[in-house]
C-alpha cells in the first residue's frame, strides 16, 4: 500500500501497472532460471581464519566512516522495489554494537536549505535505503546522503549531530522514471548519482540492453535551485557505485553491465581512465585509495540471493584497490561462502576491511 499511494502521488497510474509489469517480467526471469538450482544460504556465524562475520543486520548494503574512525553508518537495505522497509544503523568497532540510527515513519520538519521544497516530508514506513555518503556541507553540518526506494524514489538528507544523532533534513525527488543506485557529495553542496535504468520502462527493455550489452542508464547530477543534468559522458551499462574526487572535478562510476570502472572529467565528460573489474558495486574512498566490491556470480545467481531472508549470500566477490589517478587495480581481498560471500562495499579500518553485503544477515570482518 505504501508504494501504491507513493505512485499515485509521484507518477499516477501509469506508474503502478509499470511496477506490476516489471515484478511480473522479473518472476518470468526467475521463473525461466529455475532449473538452475536454488542458492543455500550461509547460515553459521563462525569466524573463518582471519574473515570474522557480525551477525545480526540486514542486508548492510552500504558504509561509511564516521568522523572519529570508529563508528560505520550502515544502510540496511530493504529491495529495489521499495516493498521491503529498511533502516540506517552505526556499527560500533571497538565494542561491536550494533544501533538503530534511523528508521522511516518519524515525524520531522523541514530545514530551510537542505534539499528541495518540493519534498513532500520525512521518509514513509516503507524507507528502504540504498547507496549512501557522507560529506560536510559548507554551512560545516556533517550531512549523510541516502538512496532511498520506499514508498517514494528519493535522496533522503541527514544530518549526523556531534553526538552521533542522525537527524532527517529534507529530501530530493529525481527526475520521473528515475532509479538510483548511489550518491556521492560535490564540494560546493551539490550531489551526482547513478542511475541505473528508466524504471517507466520495465524489465523487457532493460534485458534487452542487457544481451546486447547497451547502456542503461547515466549519473545524474544536482544542485540546489538548479536541479537536475545528465552528467556528460556518463552514459553506462547498469551504474552502479559512484564517487567523486576530493576537488569535485572527477566522478568515478561503476558499470556493473559492462565490468568498468571509468574516472570522468565532471565538466567536459572526457574518460580520464579506465579499468576491467568485473560487476563492480559500490566504490568507497579509503586512506585516500578507492575500494570497490566486485560480484563474481551469474545474474541468475545474484537474482536467487536476493530472495534470501535468513543467513547470508554464498557467492563469490573481491575486493579490488584502485588507484585514483590510473585506476591501476590490486584484489585485496577474495571470499566465497562462510563465512560470507557477495560483498558490496568495503572499507579498510586501521588495517581491517569491513564488507557490506546486498543479501544477509551479517558484516565481515577480515584482518589484513
Amino acid at each position: 500500500m505504501v508504494g501504491a499511494t507513493a505512485s499515485l502521488a509521484h507518477g499516477g497510474v501509469s506508474r503502478i501497472f509499470v511496477h506490476r509489469r516489471s515484478s511480473l517480467l522479473l518472476l518470468l526471469l526467475l521463473a525461466a532460471t529455475a532449473g538452475c538450482g536454488g542458492i543455500e544460504p550461509v547460515s553459521d556465524c563462525s569466524p573463518r581464519g582471519g574473515a570474522r562475520p557480525v551477525c545480526g543486520f540486514q542486508n548492510p548494503e552500504d558504509l561509511a566512516l564516521l568522523p572519529g574512525g570508529r563508528t560505520l553508518i550502515v544502510s540496511e537495505f530493504g529491495s529495489l522495489e521499495g516493498d521491503r522497509p529498511g533502516r540506517l544503523a552505526l556499527y560500533d568497532i571497538d565494542s561491536g554494537a550494533r544501533t538503530l540510527a534511523y528508521e522511516g515513519g518519524a515525524a520531522a520538519a523541514l530545514v530551510p536549505g537542505w534539499g528541495e521544497e518540493t519534498c513532500p516530508g520525512p521518509p514513509p514506513v516503507g524507507f528502504s535505503p540504498h547507496g549512501l555518503d557522507l560529506a560536510r556541507r559548507p554551512s560545516g553540518e556533517l550531512a549523510l546522503l541516502v538512496v532511498n526506494h520506499g514508498g517514494r524514489e528519493s535522496l533522503e538528507l541527514f544530518e549526523v549531530t556531534a553526538a552521533g544523532a542522525v537527524e532527517w533534513r529534507g529530501c530530493i525527488l529525481p527526475p520521473p522514471g528515475s532509479f538510483l543506485n548511489d550518491v556521492a557529495a560535490l564540494p560546493d553542496g551539490g550531489l551526482v548519482a547513478s542511475h541505473m535504468y528508466d524504471r517507466e520502462r520495465g524489465l523487457l527493455p532493460l534485458a534487452w540492453s542487457m544481451l546486447l550489452g547497451r547502456e542503461t542508464g547515466h549519473a545524474l547530477e544536482w544542485h540546489p535551485g538548479a536541479g537536475f543534468s545528465v552528467v556528460p559522458g556518463s552514459a553506462a551499462g547498469l551504474p552502479n557505485g559512484i564517487a567523486v574526487s576530493s576537488d569535485g572535478a572527477s566522478i568515478y562510476l561503476n558499470s556493473s553491465l559492462t565490468g568498468l570502472v571509468r574516472r570522468i572529467d565532471r565538466a567536459s565528460g572526457r574518460e580520464l581512465a579506465r579499468a576491467d573489474v568485473e560487476a563492480p558495486d559500490n566504490v568507497s574512498w579509503s586512506d585516500g585509495r578507492l575500494l570497490v566490491a566486485s560480484l563474481r556470480a551469474p545474474m541468475w545467481q545474484v537474482m536467487r540471493c536476493a530472495e534470501l531472508r535468513t543467513g547470508a549470500c554464498p557467492l563469490p566477490f573481491a575486493i579490488v584497490e584502485l588507484d585514483p589517478e590510473t585506476l591501476a587495480t590490486r584484489e585485496i581481498y577474495a571470499g566465497e561462502g562462510a563465512p560470507m560471500g557477495a560483498g558490496t562495499a568495503a572499507i579498510e579500518v586501521g588495517g581491517e576491511l569491513f564488507i557490506g553485503t546486498f543479501a544477509g544477515d551479517r558484516l565481515l570482518r577480515v584482518a589484513r
